[in-house]
């Protein structure tokens, strides 16, 4: 009897223990907050190091700075896969009148196959402003970039009114770094779509997405297989003047930590699902224009006074990278590499140029 007494004895202290342990379990508190931040920052950190030593990352970095178009100009194309497909092999040519060239005079149509094919050097690509030039060092250049487009149509009929798909996978000195995919419809009826995706070889993927309505909704976001490592995520009242108007709700997830702004509520952080209610957060919005989108990757910042009273920021806490994510995220806005190559190539044969 005294042996199940002490044994009984043990079982209530031992529950008592544990009901202490879960009452002083900073679980919620701040310190959680803050190693959970820390964590989730490092992890995305990590994620950035590996998706920039991936080739294609350069290929995204590359925009139209540096490029001219005819401004004012107007003009109508249906451009389906099947009119434009075949395998396409760059070659320079040795010509001062080439700046005027159409960009499908250096390429060969060697092949027909049920895609369309662009083989080119890498280093023409990485430099557009050069494509049309020829230069000496050219002649020892190769082919070693290619892209391969499955899926695509073009039907433009104003810069209000298109319809547009390309999808098409990547491949630099015949290995695999990674796969595209845009989708865009642009109508005066019922607004804009907007959809684009680069799926890096090594098992990360980078998304952007938009949607115009009464509430317009943009989402950016950088995932490894199925988990979100970093997302920003805006809804905005539509206004009578600009692309975004008032911001009805903003939320920033970098792995376990949320941040959510709504009208009429001050900042919350999650963690877990977990709202901290003793942490402050302050957003901090270096450009008051509503024109364009906010993000900690441009012209936003958030800072996370913890309990303890130690102050952050989201961009301190992500670091350099931050730079490499504001590339991912105005790059997908357009993805100027594959739009120049593919598409201007596709204008000229539906031209007959």
């Amino acid at each position: 009897m005294k042996t199940i007494a002490l044994r009984l004895a043990g079982i209530s202290l031992l529950i008592m223990m544990i009901a202490g342990c879960s009452k002083t379990d900073p679980g919620v508190g701040s310190a959680t907050l803050k190693n959970a931040m820390i964590s989730s920052t490092q992890n995305l950190n990590n994620a950035m190091t590996e998706i920039t030593s991936n080739q294609a990352f350069q290929l995204l970095s590359i925009s139209s700075s540096g490029m001219t178009y005819k401004s004012g100009t107007v003009y109508l194309a249906n451009i389906p896969l099947d009119l434009i497909k075949g395998v396409y092999d760059y070659k320079a040519l040795k010509t001062d009148e080439s700046k005027t060239y159409p960009l499908i005079k250096f390429f060969t149509k060697s092949t027909d196959v049920s895609r369309m094919v662009i083989n080119m050097p890498l280093a023409k690509l990485k430099k557009p402003y050069n494509m049309k030039i020829f230069l000496k060092a050219d002649s020892a250049l190769t082919n070693n970039f290619s892209i391969s487009v499955t899926d695509y149509h073009n039907n433009y009929n104003s810069y209000h009114d298109f319809d547009y798909i390309n999808v098409a996978d990547i491949s630099i000195d015949k290995a695999n770094a990674g796969s595209l995919n845009i989708k865009s419809v642009v109508s005066p009826t019922t607004g804009t779509q907007y959809a684009s995706q680069f799926a890096f070889s090594n098992g990360y993927t980078a998304k952007y997405a938009y949607a115009s309505g009464d509430t317009t909704v943009s989402s950016f976001t950088i995932l490894k297989d199925n988990t979100i490592l970093y997302q920003e995520k805006l809804l905005t009242l539509r206004k009578d003047t600009g692309r975004f108007g008032h911001e009805r709700q903003y939320i920033l997830t970098i792995g376990d930590i949320r941040i959510v702004r709504s009208s009429g509520q001050g900042p919350q952080v999650y963690v877990k699902n977990v709202l901290q209610p003793k942490a402050i957060i302050t957003v901090e919005d270096k450009d008051e224009n509503e024109q364009s989108e906010h993000s900690v990757c441009d012209k936003r910042d958030i800072k996370i006074t913890f309990e303890d009273g130690t102050v952050s920021t989201v961009s301190t806490l992500i670091g350099n990278s931050i730079s490499d994510i504001s590339t991912l995220f105005k790059s997908l806005h357009e993805v100027y590499f594959a739009a120049y190559v593919v598409d201007w190539i596709g204008y000229d044969i539906f031209y007959k140029r």
